[in-house]
């Protein structure tokens, strides 16, 4: 079953609050919560610049094995801030683990907004005890908005589904709207699972489910320095342990649905869009290269400057990205189709004749609302 909702797993609860880290006064400080000690498997932004809570989270991942619980802000990138910006990383994960009676390295760290200034961690340390008090199944409600920036809806999805007579549940949210490219970007997305599952099979099941979901969309081209993707597994469900070679099968197709449909959502709330674009590229040699021509179509400000037009012109705009992909694609194998172009879901579908591979990616069209939203953000 798919709910069009975020409704947590059995053994989590979520809580949010306004600490003080956004000047609208909007909520701005998430923290996810598991009774039980979860597995977990992360993705990060292929961005050389990385943040200090990405890299606290993966310190965390690699020296442990067990984790209770995720904080998680908004307002503030915690990035290009050197030394102090890891101290308040680490710090946002001590004061959470402190308030929980946990160790901090339990705590994985997440922020998204303004890059170069300092983390106001005294606003955090405040709220803590309230953050941790108002901690209940039904948080989920306010965690999905307070990881918002410029969002303008929050994205969640949760699928239930049936392993050997227990019922799994996996629950996703997901902020991202801008700054949107393949390898996270600007994306933070939070899944979790009761279910019981091995650490290979939980890392795997990711990796597939993001390459065809997270990895084929893209807003603008632009990647970011915070972006990760983080799944964790309480085995609360009680189900037979799922391993790659033992009831993985449905477990994977559950978790590619919702990495999928946030991702489907992050580009339909793609700043200032007008129109969600779906390209399939068909009869390639290689699924790789398929996708290769679909992103230099999708990355294309003059493709998608005339998509937002609805310009006769798309054909010619189209034409000329694919032919910069690098794929060696000859002019009178290329075939080109789209749907009306004025409908707010657009399908361009482009076929190379040059095999029987093929990949989908999905974009937006650049309207002057963008320009607008990106040149005021500061």
């Amino acid at each position: 079953m798919i709910y069009k909702k975020a409704i947590l797993p059995k053994g989590f609860k979520a809580s949010a609050l306004a600490c003080g880290l956004k000047k609208s006064g909007k909520l701005d400080l998430a923290l996810f919560y598991s009774a039980a000690s979860a597995k977990a498997a992360c993705l990060f932004t292929a961005n050389i610049i990385q943040a200090a809570p990405l890299k606290v989270t993966k310190k965390y991942l690699k020296n442990n094995k067990a984790f209770r619980a995720v904080i998680a802000n908004s307002g503030n990138a915690n990035c290009f801030t050197g030394k102090a910006g890891l101290k308040d990383a680490q710090g946002m994960s001590a004061l959470t683990a402190k308030e929980l009676g946990i160790k901090k390295e339990a705590v994985l760290v997440a922020s998204t907004g303004i890059i170069g200034r300092r983390l106001k961690l005294d606003k955090i340390k405040k709220a803590m005890p309230a953050l941790v008090k108002s901690l209940s199944p039904n948080g989920i409600a306010k965690a999905k908005r307070a990881i918002m920036t410029t969002d303008t809806f929050a994205k969640e999805i949760t699928v239930k589904f049936n392993s050997a007579g227990k019922t799994i549940t996996i629950c996703g949210i997901a902020k991202g709207a801008g700054m949107i490219a393949p390898n996270l970007a600007t994306l933070l997305c939070f899944i979790f699972t009761d279910a019981d599952i091995t650490q290979g099979a939980l890392k795997q099941a990711l990796k597939i489910a993001a390459d065809d979901s997270f990895n084929c969309i893209t807003v603008d081209g632009c990647m970011s320095t915070n972006d990760m993707a983080m799944l964790l597994a309480n085995g609360a469900a009680g189900n037979s342990l799922i391993d790659t070679d033992r009831n993985f099968g449905a477990f994977s197709k559950a978790l590619n649905t919702v990495c999928l449909e946030l991702a489907k959502m992050v580009v339909k709330d793609a700043e200032g869009a007008t129109k969600f674009i779906q390209i399939r590229v068909e009869n390639a040699k290689t699924g790789k290269e398929a996708k290769q021509v679909a992103l230099s179509i999708a990355n294309s400000s003059l493709f998608k400057t005339a998509m937002f037009a609805s310009s006769k012109n798309i054909l010619g705009r189209t034409v000329a990205a694919a032919g910069a992909s690098g794929v060696d694609i000859k002019e009178e194998d290329l075939k080109i189709s789209s749907s009306p172009l004025k409908k707010k879901e657009v399908n361009i579908n482009v076929s190379l004749k040059r095999g029987k591979s093929s990949a989908t990616v999905y974009t937006s069209d650049l309207s002057y609302e963008y320009v607008k939203i990106n040149a005021e953000y500061n």
